[in-house]
């Protein structure tokens, strides 16, 4: 006799019932100041100056940085924020 109580628990496996975190990335632009970058991660985080002049930094100089995460509603919202400001910036699931 086949148990299928087994079977089934094997299949739904509980992982894959939990929805990894989504971050939200900016990607470095050429139009962009980055006086302005840091300024509107000011503004849409509310991060202090110098969180938002170390993220600025991390675009500028390794062409991308996580800027926030959480569930996937919220950081389309947040997409939309930096797109109406202008930055190019894309979500994804957190790889970690």
């Amino acid at each position: 006799m086949i148990n299928t109580t087994t079977e089934i628990e094997d299949l739904v496996n509980p992982t894959f019932l939990v929805d990894r975190p989504w971050v939200t990335i900016v990607w470095d632009d050429p139009v962009n100041l980055m006086s302005y970058v840091t300024y509107v991660f000011i503004t849409v985080f509310e991060y202090s100056k110098e969180r938002a002049n170390q993220l600025m930094l991390q675009v500028h100089n390794e062409g991308k940085a996580v800027v926030s995460s959480g569930r996937r509603e919220e950081m389309e919202r947040d997409v939309q924020r930096l797109h109406e400001r202008g930055l190019w910036a894309t979500l994804q699931r957190d790889d970690q």
